[in-house]
């Protein structure tokens, strides 16, 4: 009897376009590049902002945003050094540690108030995050350092729970979810609402979320544009829903805050914040700053010690205002030696 015929698969066949033809393009695009500069300022975690000028009026834009500028494939080799060249020109600072962070791309997102250089093309952009230890005060004009409390104010838990989050964005959550039970839900677990642990790595959910509910003004006035109108940048609805920034540099703010937030937790990042020598106090404060949560003191040291990122230089500091404290450096050569962990959160509880 003879066996039964084995079908084989083979790959689907796809047409391929001859030399001659042409693939439509709608639209021209151009790759634009935004950065996330973080540093700390007395005690706060900053962010550099920048208000661009519009190319016909020379008007400052009423909001700030995001150091940024279009990449040029000419003359720039790579785009993290066209990056580093537009932020210096844009703000003359230079940028030390940079990371990618992600690619931008939403139809809408433009910001024809900001001229980049693009005229009517489409913009994409790739964002980056960069670290100093020094918020060095740039000198350039509509450049300034601004706590990222001020974008995100619900972010800040050093204190406890703030109070706007249960004064102002839950009713405004509950409102958008009504009887949905599935919006309801990830309000709740993202917001830490009706009992719900908070998470500070959800910066960029907790964000999408108010975007996605309208309570982020950058809302109404990203639809406006993809439906091909021009509408004036809005203004905050509220002090407790965070202040609105051009374009989407809202959006990408907040993906810098939580890479960051995630990533000290595993590789040393910290240290790219830190001066070349400071106290564990002075640590703990900067790590506090990044996460936005209060951490209990002798918890954190047993981890910074179990780490053995930190090597004692055998002087005190002096400026410090009370009970002289050890400086500490971080021992950076280790990065060669083996793969480094960054720091644990251990959470100061009520």
């Amino acid at each position: 009897m003879c066996c039964p015929r084995r079908r084989v698969s083979r790959p689907l066949r796809t047409r391929r376009s001859t030399p001659n033809e042409r693939i439509p393009m709608t639209a021209s695009v151009v790759i634009g590049l935004s950065a996330v500069v973080v540093a700390i300022r007395d005690g706060e975690a900053v962010v550099l902002t920048v208000r661009p000028h519009d190319a016909i009026t020379d008007v400052a834009s009423p909001l700030p945003g995001l150091p940024f500028g279009p990449f040029d494939p000419e003359g720039h080799r790579t785009f993290e050094l066209g990056l580093r060249a537009f932020v210096t020109e844009q703000t003359r600072f230079q940028l030390g540690y940079v990371e990618q962070l992600y690619t931008f791309g939403d139809k809408g997102r433009d910001a024809p108030r900001a001229e980049v250089g693009a005229g009517a093309a489409r913009v994409v952009s790739v964002g980056y995050l960069g670290l100093t230890p020094d918020a060095i005060d740039t000198e350039a004009p509509d450049t300034v350092w601004a706590p990222w409390s001020r974008f995100f104010p619900w972010e800040d838990w050093r204190h406890g729970r703030p109070a706007l989050l249960d004064a102002a964005i839950a009713p405004a959550l509950k409102r958008w979810a009504s009887d949905d039970v599935g919006k309801w839900s990830r309000a709740r677990l993202a917001f830490a609402l009706d009992d719900a642990p908070w998470n500070e790595e959800r910066v960029l959910e907790r964000y999408e979320l108010l975007y996605e509910a309208d309570l982020a003004p950058e809302a109404a006035r990203d639809r406006a544009r993809a439906d091909g109108d021009d509408p004036a940048e809005p203004a905050a609805l509220s002090a407790a829903l965070g202040e609105p920034m051009i374009s989407d540099h809202r959006r990408i703010l907040a993906t810098g805050l939580s890479r960051l937030r995630g990533k000290i937790k595993y590789r040393p990042v910290v240290f790219e914040l830190t001066p070349d020598e400071f106290t564990l106090s002075t640590l703990q404060r900067i790590v506090e700053a990044i996460a936005g949560v209060p951490l209990h003191k002798q918890n954190f040291r047993r981890v910074v010690e179990r780490e053995e990122l930190v090597e004692g230089l055998g002087r005190l500091d002096a400026e410090t205002g009370g009970r002289p404290a050890e400086l500490f450096r971080f021992r950076r050569e280790i990065l060669a030696a083996r793969p480094a962990t960054g720091l644990s959160l251990p959470l100061l509880r009520d």
